[in-house]
């Protein structure tokens, strides 16, 4: 079975080709970098939520960390993460989760 990137599934246009490049620029994901290939996409399209500069509920969105739990609910994400297993890579390489504060 294929594995979906993540602008296959969620067609945002983004990617090189795609229709909405010209009114909303080029995603970073479908560009070669730090973590091609991880979860077994195309460039960095199954490890998406980790990249700063996604497209994603009609804004672009920053950090990891700024994003994660509107990622996590995603549905390319929980699909990755569903196929992937105990295999699944939830973080490039370098890139940690920021402590979580109690009192918040």
């Amino acid at each position: 079975m294929e594995k979906l990137n993540c602008w296959e599934l969620l067609k945002c246009g983004r990617e090189p080709g795609g229709l909405k490049v010209h009114e909303l620029g080029y995603c970073p994901v479908p560009q070669s970098g730090v973590g091609s290939g991880i979860n077994g996409g195309k460039y960095r399209g199954r490890i998406c939520w980790s990249v700063a500069g996604t497209f994603c509920l009609g804004e672009v969105q920053g950090t990891f960390a700024k994003k994660r739990k509107t990622c996590a609910l995603c549905p390319h994400y929980l699909l990755v993460q569903d196929e992937e297993g105990e295999a699944f890579t939830k973080l490039l390489p370098g890139q940690s989760l920021p402590e979580q504060n109690p009192e918040k």
